[in-house]
Parts: structure tokens; sequence; C-alpha cells
């Protein structure tokens, strides 16, 4: 019996001794593998959500189904490549009188609010407008907002717009969307 233990002990030794062996001759293959993986991965999330570069005013406004104004100004737009969906923005000033209606051919979901103070905390947009150069909406005061279309027709799943007055005679005109 003694025999047949010391038998079982050095097979468990030996049976150890090369799975060690195999690790050590194996483990750079995968750790090169997996710093591939891994690389791969970071490279492709550093990706996304990335911003489009081709993006422009007319690509951006065809995929939010929206016609701009003739007498819209500084117009400004983005796209924002995302995980599964992504963020559309579109930015522009409009005479004061014609901003009504633009705002009806839209036909938002229900009127839109007025909101005379800045949000005290606001959240970081997933799709911000700093990329455009401008403030976010709700961190502006006397702003109407509201959302459009949610889900949207087509392959918008979202609309939201956004209007800031800027005086007495211009308003800046904000759309956030996701596709």
């Amino acid at each position: 019996m003694t025999r047949t233990l010391h038998h079982s002990r050095a097979k468990r030794v030996l049976l150890a001794a090369g799975a060690v062996a195999a690790l050590c001759l194996t483990g750079p293959f995968l750790s090169a593998c997996s710093g591939a993986t891994e690389s791969g991965a970071a490279d492709r999330t550093s990706e996304v959500p990335g911003w489009d570069e081709t993006a422009t005013p007319a690509t951006v406004s065809r995929q939010m189904n929206i016609d701009l104004p003739p007498k819209a100004a500084d117009i400004r737009a983005a796209r924002q490549n995302g995980f599964q969906d992504d963020g559309l923005l579109l930015a522009f000033t409009l005479p004061t009188s014609g901003v009504n209606a633009f705002v009806e051919q839209l036909r938002p979901e229900r009127e839109l609010r007025q909101r005379d103070e800045p949000r005290k905390s606001v959240a970081k947009p997933m799709t911000p407008f700093s990329h455009l150069d401008l403030p976010e909406p709700e961190s502006l005061p006397d702003v109407r907002e509201g959302q459009v279309c949610a889900p949207c027709g087509g392959d918008l799943n979202s609309l939201a717009i956004a209007v800031h007055r800027l005086g007495d005679s211009e308003s800046r005109v904000y759309l956030r969307a996701v596709d």
C-alpha cells in the first residue's frame, strides 16, 4: 500500500510538473494573443464613440428628416458614431419671427416647455453640442424645449429640440437625434 501511495504521489507531481511546463511553453503565446485581443478591443473602443469628420449640415439634416429653413444661418452639424446608435447634432440661428413656423413643421409630440433658468444639475450628454463650440441648451436660460418624436419614423429613434432666444431678432435652434 505504501508503494501505491508513493506511486500516486509521484504521478500527481509529474502531472503538476507537466502542466507547469506546458504553461511555461504556451504562456508567451497566450499573452501575445491576449495582448493583441486587448489592443484590438482598445483600438475599437477608442474609435467608438467617435466623431464622423465627413458629416455636413446637409447629410445630418437629411438623416434627421429635417428641411433647413432658407433663412437659417450659422449652421453647424455633427455625427457621432456609437456602439449601437449614432448621435446627430444640428444647430442654426433663425430670425425669431420664423422659429414658430419651423417648430410647427416638425409637429412635436407636445407643445414645447418654457424653461426660464438653466438646469441646476446638467448631466453630460452623450453627444454634446460643445463639439460644435456651442453651449449645451440645458445650461442656458430662456429656452423652449421638447421631444419631437420618440420613436420616430424610419431609422431615427428620437429627436429633441431646444430653442434659445439670442436677442430680440434672433434665436438658436438645437436639434439632437439618435439614429
